[in-house]
């Protein structure tokens, strides 16, 4: 990545990480009516098995973490841009290994990871290319990623207008699949309705 890329990429999680670290309180519950059965279904496409380990990227105050627990995983990583999120999420949820870092540049071992969730948070990441790269290295052969919303595309169209940063749009199918498979991955499963959107896929076996 070129010099000039790679600035922006740092001011742009830079302007999320102050943003985000002052809205914690938009991310506590009751949640809107809907999310928390939504949120269900984007766990349950997942897959999880106990024993997995998971990685719960863009996690803020831990939206999913009691979800992902009751499938019983080995491990839960969560990884945030904003250590306030986190710190919230650590009160909550101690059992969690927190990491605040941008996914691209987590250091977790090759292969290590089972399941990667970017719930949420797909539009917020600067460096695409560079998040998939590392999840791919991270995951294990047959691995896989979920990109959700619970609120669907229409949230992020509202987003934008107030977001004081770039968000990208989630991605139609056809998109998805050339994104994804030059990571090595495949898709699984494809949701796109006004109110949820779900792509689960898996890292191909070598």
């Amino acid at each position: 990545m070129d010099c000039d890329k790679e600035s922006k990429v740092q001011r742009t999680n830079w302007i999320q990480r102050n943003f985000f670290s002052k809205l914690i309180h938009v991310f506590e519950p009751p949640l809107p009516d809907g999310v928390p059965e939504r949120l269900k279904q984007i766990v349950a496409s997942a897959n999880i098995e106990k024993g997995d380990v998971i990685l719960d990227v863009g996690s803020g105050t831990g939206i999913l973490i009691p979800i992902i627990r009751a499938y019983k995983p080995e491990c839960i990583y969560a990884c945030d841009l904003s250590d306030e999120m986190l710190k919230k999420l650590r009160k909550n949820y101690a059992y969690v290994k927190t990491i605040v870092a941008d996914v691209r540049d987590l250091s977790l071992p090759d292969e290590s990871i089972k399941v990667v969730f970017l719930n949420a948070c797909y539009p917020n990441i600067a460096d695409k290319k560079g998040c998939f790269k590392n999840i791919r290295r991270m995951l294990q052969p047959g691995g896989r990623i979920v990109i959700s919303h619970p609120m669907g595309k229409k949230f992020i169209d509202l987003l934008k207008a107030r977001s004081p940063f770039p968000l990208d749009d989630f991605p139609e199918k056809s998109e998805a699949e050339n994104l994804l498979k030059s990571f090595g991955f495949f898709i699984t499963r494809f949701v796109d309705q006004p109110n949820l959107y779900i792509l689960a896929a898996e890292k191909k076996h070598a």
